[in-house]
């Protein structure tokens, strides 16, 4: 299978060159006729997209957030871009997304909003922006990058995506913790941060010389479900704070540090008693790095995270990666990604040293080829290292306009 997986990626390479200069042609002219600007441009809009086709082979169950019982999975998805731009103050964006699920899956196709969200930004110097609607969470660097055309994997990493034993629906036995999640149950269990996180909120951010910040008040967790990520899914009971500075001393280097804290359990959660979902709350305290020096770029982040469990405790964990990627040529790149991730002991009945969920590692390398600025071919292999091995091979090919 895995020898068919990479014969069908070259031939897709292949074929996909001479075509490729005939659909940016095509591309470039549809491009024009996606652009308005009307009032002397005073108004300006642009309609725009990716659609992407992603295929995976996996040796064992499907890792992480996919979800399939299968060895195989087919996952195209379609996203649309929408920015307005009324003068130098006003902002506008809408991302709308048609796929099988929010994570790669084999469900049917559906259409969601992702993003939609007004920024306000008073003065030209950028020194302060607000922010409101539905959007992707300011902590950390990766999520900078983590749509298809900037991402040089097809996935995220680890802290994004790794399924912890936290649970936001059920709550585990009087004295005892959470079971493990399986293949089956995974979907009811939380990572230390879902993806890019598209809780819906206000931001408040900014400028200032060398350094950036950025505060916002979200209506759920940075680990809560895409499920609960709409306003009218979960409301502002339970606000979670968010907030991030970086501090770029050169055009090399920049350091940023995150902070987060929020209740994570859904409302519907019954605690009895007078405990409240208040009183439960994840905090979470980031680091990141990026460097970028001629064809080398690097980024790298931390995460501590704290879940405070009904019954069972605090449920403690750190998770840190660090990426590589190298550009051979213009159209032609290569990414290399070590993840890590370790969890608390936690004392269950028969093993008082048990920690809550088993350490996990994860080394991931792919490369990228570029045919036209408007289309690119991914191949992406990782292992995963839990409670055992998981291989996981994707190939993802993308077409932006």
């Amino acid at each position: 299978m895995t020898k068919a997986f990479l014969a069908a990626a070259l031939t897709l390479v292949v074929s996909s060159e001479g075509r490729a200069l005939e659909l940016d042609e095509f591309i470039d002219q549809l491009d024009q006729t996606l652009r308005i600007s009307v009032f002397d441009d005073h108004l300006r809009a642009r309609l725009s997209g990716t659609l992407d086709l992603e295929a995976y082979h996996f040796t064992n169950p499907a890792p992480d957030l996919i979800d399939t019982t299968a060895h195989n999975l087919v996952n195209p998805r379609l996203s649309l871009f929408l920015d307005a731009q009324v003068g130098a103050q006003v902002y506008f964006f809408v991302q709308l997304r048609v796929d099988r699920g929010f994570d790669p899956s084999d469900n049917g196709a559906r259409a969601r909003l992702d993003e939609y969200a007004l920024r306000l930004t008073p003065w030209a110097n950028g020194v302060v922006s607000i922010q409101v609607g539905k959007f992707a969470t300011i902590a950390g660097n990766w999520v900078e990058r983590h749509l298809s055309w900037d991402n040089p994997f097809i996935n995220a990493p680890l802290p994004y995506e790794y399924v912890t034993s936290v649970s936001d629906i059920e709550l585990p036995a009087r004295g005892s913790f959470f079971p493990l999640a399986t293949q089956k149950t995974k979907y009811e269990h939380l990572p230390v941060i879902w993806g890019p996180s598209y809780a819906t909120g206000v931001s408040i951010a900014g400028t200032v010389s060398r350094l950036e910040y950025a505060v916002e008040v979200k209506n759920s967790s940075l680990s809560s479900r895409p499920e609960v990520w709409d306003a009218t899914r979960e409301g502002f009971s339970q606000p979670t704070v968010t907030g991030h500075v970086a501090f770029q001393p050169t055009e090399t280097w920049k350091f940023g540090l995150s902070a987060s804290e929020g209740a994570y359990l859904r409302e519907e959660v019954f605690l009895g008693g007078n405990h409240r979902i208040s009183d439960y709350h994840q905090l979470l305290l980031g680091q990141d790095v990026t460097f970028a020096w001629h064809h080398w770029q690097i980024w790298a982040e931390g995460y501590q995270t704290r879940f405070e469990v009904p019954r069972a405790g605090n449920a403690d964990a750190a998770a840190y990666y660090i990426e590589v990627k190298y550009k051979f040529l213009p159209q032609l790149f290569a990414a290399i990604r070590w993840n890590q991730e370790f969890f608390s002991s936690m004392p269950k009945p028969g093993d008082a040293n048990a920690r809550w969920t088993p350490d996990v590692w994860r080394i991931e390398s792919a490369v990228t080829y570029r045919f036209t600025s408007h289309t690119q071919l991914k191949v992406e292999y990782y292992l995963e290292e839990a409670e055992g091995a998981s291989h996981t091979l994707a190939t993802q090919f993308t077409v932006r306009f």
